[in-house]
């Protein structure tokens, strides 16, 4: 059997020995979707499980790194924050090649487009965008010293560290200059409002890092922790707001990585969404458009390192070929929500 990024020998060798419970594994196949970490159902002779590992090329510092969302979604599995269940960790790189992990296969769906929703009520789709809202609401509400992450970041100066983090990973995969990347650096430096209260913070929340189910509306499962941290709750919600593609908004469409999943009937637009967060946290969102701007100037640099790493042929699955156009226009948005901040 032949799966890039996967030794199956070693694979089902290491299995037997550390999850024997799972039984004998039987195929595994890369899942489709996911343009960072990559994602594989391994069929085991008892149950399923999902296989996580980093990319196969171009990792970035910092970037990928496999224990730590591992130790994320252990430390949430019993709070009501919905994460799949933990089942090993695996730090032999000789294995199949990286550091990886196995969790419990979530039945429900990633969703990221209106023809995926199979066509719901407006109502039931406007329920499922209402519980988006309140599982982040959820995950900045956990106590993260009581479940044991009190060291998994800095919440001290958060935001400056971010920029930096950013501007060094961009200066890593970029692959052409671009002179408003320049200056949307330095107006988000200026403009950096004081840190709101330290949370657990997910770092790429949208509907498709979650797994849904409609009947009904619930989100089952929240995946792909793997920028998680301690932070301010704002980047969280300015981010998953950098997803959304509200109506009239045809900008929004030549972004590949947002799809149209926000434009179905019935589903929040990003005020509302906005509102509902704040209404079920508490939190004052006056600052939002600073998020949201450095939102865009985040998935900018993601969207470049993924773009780099198609132009080295290290990228797997289809759906990369034009994703380099979408850097622009990233770093343009979020010039025009920081034109529309109060100062």
């Amino acid at each position: 059997m032949t799966v890039p990024g996967i030794d199956w020998p070693q694979l089902a060798a290491w299995m037997a020995v550390h999850v024997p419970d799972v039984g004998e594994p039987l195929s595994v196949a890369l899942i489709s979707g996911g343009k960072s970490n990559l994602t594989y159902l391994v069929e085991a002779r008892d149950r399923r499980v999902v296989l996580r590992r980093p990319p196969l090329g171009h990792v970035l510092p910092t970037a990928h790194d496999m224990r730590r969302e591992w130790r994320v979604i252990s430390a949430l599995a019993p709070t009501p924050v919905p994460v799949p269940e933990p089942v090993a960790f695996c730090a032999d790189e000789s294995v199949i090649g990286a550091q990886f992990y196995l969790m419990g296969y979530v039945d429900g769906a990633s969703v990221r487009t209106r023809a995926e929703l199979a066509s719901p009520s407006a109502e039931v789709t406007r329920q499922l965008a209402e519980r988006l809202a309140e599982v982040l609401a959820a995950i900045h509400a956990v106590d993260y010293r009581e479940v044991g992450l009190e060291d998994f970041g800095r919440p001290e100066g958060y935001m400056a560290r971010q920029l930096s983090r950013w501007c060094q990973q961009w200066e890593r995969s970029k692959t052409a200059s671009l002179p408003a990347y320049d200056s949307l650096v330095e107006r988000l430096r200026e403009r950096m409002p004081a840190s709101h209260p330290a949370t657990l913070v997910h770092g790429d929340y949208r509907l498709d890092n979650t797994l849904v189910r409609l009947a009904p509306p619930e989100i089952r499962a929240v995946v792909d922790w793997e920028m998680s941290t301690l932070g301010d709750p704002l980047a969280d919600l300015g981010l998953t707001l950098t997803y959304w593609h509200d109506p009239g908004d045809d900008e929004r469409a030549g972004i590949p990585v947002s799809g149209d999943v926000t434009l179905a009937p019935g589903f929040l637009n990003a005020a509302e969404f906005a509102a509902h967060y704040a209404k079920v946290s508490g939190r004052d969102v006056t600052d939002l458009p600073y998020y949201v701007a450095f939102g865009n100037f985040k998935l900018a640099v993601i969207v470049e390192g993924i773009h780099a790493r198609f132009r080295q042929g290290k990228t797997v699955g289809e759906g990369f070929e034009n994703i380099g156009s979408a850097v622009p226009t990233l770093i343009a948005r979020a010039h025009r929500m920081l034109d529309q901040e109060t100062p």
